[in-house]
């Protein structure tokens, strides 16, 4: 059974943000992996790059696929994951800690995730998909 850690916010297309403070953490939950298979292309923005709600900050790529990412905040780009950059399969062993993509310095911390998903309403979504 897959993982969904409940400190973690979800978007429906299986983006996550952990929000400490002003400092947003973003991922690819474990279902979005299990559904891509094998990670072989990670396109992300640069730092000090901004990135806005719902929109597109880069892609990723498996052998079967290629997805738009989709920010869960706006703000802008403090940091992104030169590791996975380099060896995106690496996602698959850690999504939810060393697999995040990138740390964005939220606008509006209050009032970003009111769209989000819990992790029980995520698990939810996710498992009633075919």
């Amino acid at each position: 059974m897959l993982e969904y850690p409940d400190d973690l916010k979800y978007l429906d297309t299986h983006e996550y943000v952990r929000l400490d403070g002003e400092i947003a953490t973003i991922g690819i939950s474990a279902f979005a992996v299990d559904q891509l298979g094998d990670i072989v292309f990670l396109e992300l923005p640069h730092v000090s790059d901004a990135v806005n709600l719902g929109e597109g900050f880069g892609t990723i790529e498996s052998v079967k696929a290629v997805e738009d990412l989709k920010s869960p905040v706006s703000g802008t780009v403090i940091e992104i994951n030169e590791a996975m950059v380099e060896s995106p399969e690496l996602i698959a062993e850690d999504p939810y800690g060393e697999g995040w993509l990138l740390k964005v310095r939220v606008d509006n911390p209050d009032d970003e995730l009111v769209d989000t998903l819990s992790s029980a309403e995520y698990r939810t979504h996710v498992e009633g998909e075919d």
